[in-house]
């Protein structure tokens, strides 16, 4: 059951917060941004969705002087962050000897490596199912359409598009009520931080120690505090804080703050539930894992002798620095990143970067290929009007 994202909207306002590692190894902050409900062409007033971003213009006078603005800021923003990073990983770099190391590239491992990175995508996918409450959790399907449409957005716009993207993309093929998505999509970003936590942690005996480990875990005793706090909230106050930060959109027509929040708390199950909590937790820590395995894969193709921990080590400071705002596809951020990890293994630059370029063009092709065909299908299909309760 998948929907489509139709582009005839009058108007839309979608930004997207927060960061993922590229391709799906990549949390975030626990922010997915600020979604404005527009109304269909010819449609009557509270029959709006959201409406994925690029897909619509907004039109009217009354905004026209601040969106250049904004975008301006964003842009130049992005390009900054992309320059300063892309000078981290190059520089030092000796362009001879990287060309040699891509040149004595052993392709046949990627041939795995892809398989591992499918395999993760899809661990991704219905974790993020499994974030839903027992009963109220969506179809398979759609649910893996709107990850890949997230996927596209984040690898071709700024500041985690995607992330927006995906809740308007599953909100129009399910009968999922776009708070509630909301609500699995933060708890999702905080699960994200708190397995690469995990996984660091419990392979730090085997890893080599860097002067960036005692951050990680001060770092790791703060969101575990405020993981606790909120877990606490909620266990005592119930959905009443939660009626006090929706309170606001008792101002649009056809929202209701009470009910909002009620659909938003159901969105937190993965903090309030703990059957819900375990089995994400397990999903996320089996997609990491596996995201590791992918990096390792690839790393044997310019470095057969290095060990499965050089692969998580990778991955850990990849999903690390995707904690910072980053242009699209994290252009620059995922290359610094790699280089620095393998700097512990005293790994040249010049031998680091051909091994971080080909690692994110591995993550960025398949994900913006099969994001745009699966875009292309869900333009197709009616878009569901119900916005029950009811699911599959």
């Amino acid at each position: 059951m998948t929907g489509t994202l139709t582009p005839r909207w009058r108007a839309v306002g979608l930004q997207g917060a927060g960061r993922g590692v590229g391709g799906g190894c990549s949390p975030g902050g626990p922010s997915v941004g600020e979604v404005r409900y527009a109304r269909a062409v010819g449609s009557s007033v509270g029959e709006g969705a959201p409406v994925v971003p690029a897909l619509a213009r907004e039109s009217g006078s009354r905004t026209s002087g601040r969106r250049p603005g904004k975008r301006a800021v964003l842009f130049g923003v992005t390009v900054l962050l992309a320059a300063v990073f892309t000078y981290l990983a190059v520089r030092g770099v000796n362009w001879h000897k990287a060309w040699r190391a891509l040149e004595r590239c052993d392709a046949w491992w990627l041939v795995p490596a892809m398989v591992a990175f499918t395999v993760q995508t899809v661990l991704r996918g219905m974790r993020w199912r499994s974030l839903f409450a027992p009963g109220r959790r969506p179809p398979r399907r759609p649910v893996m359409a709107a990850t890949m449409i997230g996927y596209l957005f984040n690898n071709i716009m700024p500041a985690r598009a995607g992330e927006a993207a995906r809740v308007v993309a599953l909100s129009q093929s399910t009968t999922a009520p776009a708070a509630e998505i909301v609500g699995t999509v933060v708890v999702e970003r905080a699960y994200d931080v708190l397995s690469i936590l995990i996984i660091y942690f419990c392979a730090s005996p085997w890893l080599p120690h860097e002067s960036w480990s005692g951050a990680a875990a001060i770092f790791a005793g703060v969101v575990a505090a405020a993981l606790a706090i909120v877990i606490w909230v909620l266990a005592v106050h119930g959905d009443r804080p939660l009626r006090f930060i929706v309170r606001p959109l008792g101002r649009l027509p056809g929202l209701t703050p009470e009910r909002e929040a009620a659909t938003l708390a159901e969105g937190l199950s993965g903090l309030r539930e703990h059957r819900v909590a375990v089995e994400a937790l397990a999903w996320s820590l089996a997609a990491w894992m596996t995201a590791s395995l992918w990096a390792w894969l690839v790393l044997l193709a310019f470095q057969p002798t290095f060990g499965f921990g050089a692969g998580v080590l990778v991955t850990v400071a990849i999903g690390l620095s995707n904690l910072i705002p980053s242009p699209p596809a994290a252009v620059g951020v995922f290359e610094a990143a790699g280089v620095a990890a393998l700097a512990a293994y005293h790994v040249s630059e010049s031998a680091a970067l051909p091994y971080a370029l080909v690692l994110h063009v591995s993550n960025f092709v398949p994900l913006v290929v099969v994001g745009a065909i699966t875009l292309r299908y869900a333009a197709k299909q009616p878009r569901l009007k119900g916005r029950g309760a009811t699911y599959t």
